[in-house]
């Protein structure tokens, strides 16, 4: 009896289609970006992170944005954001480890680089969504009525790329240190080292730092700005494009091509970047701040409006609107031939010193100019008002800064009557917020003095009628911008009560 055997044939191996694995990386990436954006510190600091913008784009700027002021107002808050991710993603490559997984995950198609992939990639998810939180605050900024300038790119790439280096540190660090507690002691090292040591507030270190903020009183036309915000953003990218092909090369991706191209061009865009960074403000740009300090008006673009002409940096001629009010209703206050005198409202700055200047503008000698800042709104109108009152009653912007007489009420009240709440704004022009004694009243030039007895007699004017107060003034005109007029001169030829307050000036 003869017994045939059969064999069964073995069956075709299975190959996987080319795209199998990203198509793996892909779903794994979806599914960490959606653990990323929904664990709770990520989620904490995005909501204070978008509750803190709404509250304080709301105001910001007195509703008159510079826009080469407003892209670097979006640059601090995003890093919350980052610290956030960067907890949130280290904590997500542990996963496997706190799970003891990892031995199941090696025997996948999917291999480790890949999953290392996965994760950088719910990190750039991260910074998209902040790139697009930043492109709104700033957008705001930009479609408020009184904004002017011009935002820079590279200042408005800071935030996102902030967030992805953070991000992308907290990745590697999970492939370097496997223990848990790492990430939160790097992010106490962190806020120890800004909070504490930072770097020096002048030269080429403390653009290491992920956001540098130059915040001044000081607000420069957007091509005096003198910040290297390219290189800046190139060299933020380029150290988070480092620091995340790292962490795929310790994740076994170091015999990949791809990846070692990847980290020398990260590499060498750190460079490029700190280098460009490093170089400090452009011969340029320095000309150009002088030109701007000392002879404003080859620059100035200006515009006639009735008896003004209105002289200003090119961004800024479309704030020329707003100064042509404030001027007409303190023209409209005036007596004598003040209405119709003519006045050339010059826009200056001090631009020598950059952004940390915060000098004070020497007065303007020539007759009937007066000086306007390049920031605007708030107590910065009431301030212009009197500057403007000063040179219709004095002449000059000079000798009203010399000004110690009874002619301070009736600038004043030029300045102020026709304020919406002139106490309020008399309060806001003083350097120590009051409204009774003796007090400096602010100026972008010379302050002005006011003594008790001024201050106590305007107060008075500003309690009767408007109309009234006015056909008193105009009525008296010659007398009351005489020079060297005394107070209770004034108060007399006003009709009001003598005053009792010190007429002495400071």
């Amino acid at each position: 009896m003869t017994t045939t055997t059969t064999t069964a044939p073995a069956p075709a191996p299975v190959t996987a289609p080319p795209g199998a694995s990203w198509a793996a990386v892909s779903a794994l990436a979806r599914f960490e970006t959606r653990k990323l954006l929904t664990r709770v510190p990520v989620v904490v600091a995005f909501a204070v992170y978008v509750a803190w913008t709404v509250w304080r784009t709301r105001v910001s700027f007195d509703g008159f944005p510079a826009l080469q002021d407003a892209d670097r107002a979006t640059q601090d808050a995003p890093l919350l954001v980052g610290l956030a991710v960067l907890l949130s993603a280290n904590h997500a490559m542990l996963r496997s480890r706190r799970h003891d997984t990892e031995r199941h995950l090696d025997v996948l198609v999917l291999p480790r680089w890949g999953r290392t992939v996965a994760h950088l990639l719910s990190v750039v998810a991260a910074a998209l969504l902040v790139a697009v939180c930043v492109g709104g605050q700033f957008a705001w900024e930009a479609l408020k009525p009184g904004a002017v300038g011009h935002g820079s790119p590279g200042e408005l790439l800071v935030g996102p790329l902030s967030v992805l280096l953070l991000g992308g540190f907290g990745v590697l660090l999970a492939r370097l240190v496997t223990a848990p507690f790492a990430a939160p002691l790097l992010i106490v090292l962190l806020l120890f080292l800004a909070t504490f040591l930072g770097f020096s507030d002048d030269g080429w270190t403390r653009w290491l730092m992920p956001s540098v903020g130059t915040y001044s009183v000081v607000t420069l036309p957007s091509d005096l700005i003198g910040r290297p915000a390219a290189w800046h953003a190139l060299y933020l990218g380029g150290l988070a494009l480092t620091l995340m092909t790292a962490a795929v090369l310790l994740s076994g991706g170091a015999r990949l091509r791809t990846a070692q191209a990847a980290v020398a061009c990260a590499v060498a865009l750190t460079l490029a970047g700190a280098v460009g960074q490093s170089r400090g403000v452009p011969e340029s740009v320095t000309e150009a701040r002088v030109r701007a300090s000392v002879t404003p008006e080859k620059v100035h673009t200006c515009v006639e409006r009735d008896a003004t002409t209105y002289c200003a940096f090119p961004e800024w001629t479309p704030r020329t609107g707003d100064w042509a009010r404030t001027v007409d209703d303190v023209r409209a206050l005036a007596g004598g031939d003040a209405q119709d005198r003519p006045l050339v409202v010059r826009q200056r700055v001090e631009a020598r010193y950059g952004l940390d200047a915060d000098a004070t503008l020497p007065p303007l000698t020539r007759p009937g100019e007066v000086t306007v800042g390049t920031a605007w709104g708030g107590n910065r109108v009431p301030e212009f008002a009197v500057a403007v009152a000063g040179a219709l009653v004095t002449g000059s912007e000079a000798t009203a800064g010399g000004m110690c007489d009874g002619r301070m009420v009736t600038v004043m009240w030029l300045a102020l009557a026709d304020r919406p709440d002139p106490v309020a704004d008399l309060r806001r022009v003083r350097i120590d917020d009051s409204d009774t004694g003796s007090a400096i009243v602010v100026s972008r030039t010379e302050p002005l003095q006011m003594t008790s007895a001024q201050t106590e007699l305007l107060r008075e004017l500003l309690e009767l009628p408007r109309d009234e107060a006015a056909a008193k003034v105009k009525a008296g005109w010659a007398k009351l911008t005489a020079p060297k007029v005394t107070t209770d001169r004034v108060a007399r030829v006003l009709g009001l009560e003598k005053p009792e307050g010190e007429n002495e000036c400071l």
